[in-house]
């Protein structure tokens, strides 16, 4: 797709027009308008979006720091070609920030958001067994965010927060879950009963464990 077709044209809003910027762009490389390999001019950008090069020069700097472009100085930009390596550097990333994110909120946090997330995480079994892989992506995400928020750690939030395009891109057709819903449903119950018991050690460990990156893992 020429990056003309890409965009609708902004409407100008002050502070918030870079971040404006950076999220349509990066939608479009997630979603393909903008697909890998394609040249990426910050004028034709500029042009199509109604805006200044200068947010857009902002965004492209911003994307190439996570990866979805890449850049050769004073020849391209382009849209960043994602690898089999870049998958599992990813995956192994968010399995990593999943179990600090229960090990750190479950002492700490609330009675009252232990009782939200164990809901929620009722919400991720009830989409397991009905075996319904679309919802049970949905329902694991909303239930670590808000672990994550519940933890109190703010650079972890922002961390999580830059490196969210990236991993959304870079682990497509991830099935972490295993195929079987009846040993997932036993993972999650032992991971519901860790979280229960503000077991954070064991409910990193599960996660990991779960997802084979185990603790102490060591690159090969």
């Amino acid at each position: 797709m020429s990056i003309d077709a890409a965009f609708s044209r902004l409407e100008p809003r002050g502070a918030t027009l870079r971040e404006d910027v950076y999220s349509v762009i990066a939608e479009a490389i997630l979603d393909g308008r903008l697909e890998p390999g394609l040249t990426l001019k910050d004028v034709d950008l500029a042009e199509s979006l109604g805006v200044s090069r200068t947010p857009v020069r902002e965004a492209l700097q911003r994307l190439e720091r996570i990866g979805l472009v890449e850049v050769a100085a004073n020849r391209w930009t382009r849209v960043s070609v994602p690898d089999h390596k870049l998958y599992e550097d990813s995956r192994e990333f968010m399995v990593y920030m999943m179990g600090n994110a229960l090990s750190m909120a479950l002492p700490r946090c609330s009675d009252e958001d232990l009782e939200t997330a164990l809901r929620m995480l009722d919400d991720v079994i009830a989409a397991s067994d009905a075996n319904d892989h679309g919802r049970l992506v949905q329902t694991n995400a909303t239930f670590f965010r808000f672990v994550m928020d519940a933890g109190g750690n703010a650079v972890m939030r922002t961390v999580m927060d830059e490196a969210d395009y990236a991993m959304r891109r870079n682990t497509v057709g991830w099935q972490p879950y295993g195929e079987d819903p009846v040993e997932r449903r036993v993972d999650y119950l032992a991971l519901r009963e860790a979280v229960a018991a503000r077991d954070g050690e064991s409910a990193e460990a599960l996660i990991r464990l779960r997802h084979r990156v185990p603790l102490g893992m060591t690159r090969r």
